[in-house]
């Protein structure tokens, strides 16, 4: 793979491990309004989604969500994320082997700012991103729309088609390939069917990502 221009990281699922969490606290939420699906369940049907999406994808399903449901259920999953996350394994060796190689790198996320205050906060994170994040809830474009992503390489001054995305979602990968981005699907467990069809290259762990570069490899934590 010739060595991008830019990465562009999404946030929740591939520097942070906060989509377990998330799911848990989604599923719980969903079941008080009618909708009974495991954690597991509500992954594979929500991740990638703005929680607006979620919102419209849980009513479709026979939830009856209230109105304000979307700032109800991002209070509990805030509550939650700011009693621990961890980052995602590999991710700070990754990081230092792009700033060791001159590669640039932000983070795109469906995900509001608050969230990333607290997931980047948590995870020591915050400061590598300060300046260099995007949030679709502040651009009022998310993905699958490539919109977000090109925002974040005119904003770094990348051309698209030099820019390398990671995602974990579908909608991601839609995304990237609707940006014109290569992309590299993370997906440290379970089928990879979803990511791969949509065009990403699969990764199970983000020590693959420095491989791919041609970068020495770093020691994970």
């Amino acid at each position: 793979m010739t060595r991008p221009d830019l990465i562009i990281f999404d946030c929740d699922g591939v520097l942070v491990d906060s989509e377990t969490l998330t799911s848990r606290v989604m599923a719980a939420n969903l079941a008080r309004h009618g909708l009974t699906m495991t954690p597991e369940q509500a992954m594979a049907t929500f991740i990638g989604g703005t929680m607006i999406k979620v919102a419209e994808t849980a009513r479709a399903m026979g939830a009856d969500l209230p109105e304000d449901w979307v700032a109800g259920i991002y209070a509990e999953i805030y509550a939650e994320l700011r009693a621990g996350v961890e980052v995602i394994a590999g991710i700070p060796p990754l990081l230092e082997a792009l700033e060791a190689a001159g590669i640039a790198y932000c983070v795109a996320s469906n995900g509001s700012d608050e969230k990333m205050d607290i997931t980047l906060g948590a995870t020591g994170l915050a400061p590598r991103f300060e300046g260099r994040r995007w949030s679709a809830h502040a651009l009022g474009v998310g993905k699958p729309d490539p919109g977000l992503f090109l925002h974040a390489a005119r904003a770094m001054g990348a051309d698209p088609a030099a820019c390398l995305v990671i995602e974990d979602s579908a909608t991601g990968v839609i995304a990237a390939r609707r940006a014109g981005m290569a992309c590299l699907g993370y997906v440290p467990g379970g089928h990879p069917d979803r990511l791969s069809a949509e065009g990403a290259t699969v990764i199970r762990h983000m020590d693959a990502v420095a491989a791919h570069l041609g970068l020495a490899p770093r020691q994970s934590v």
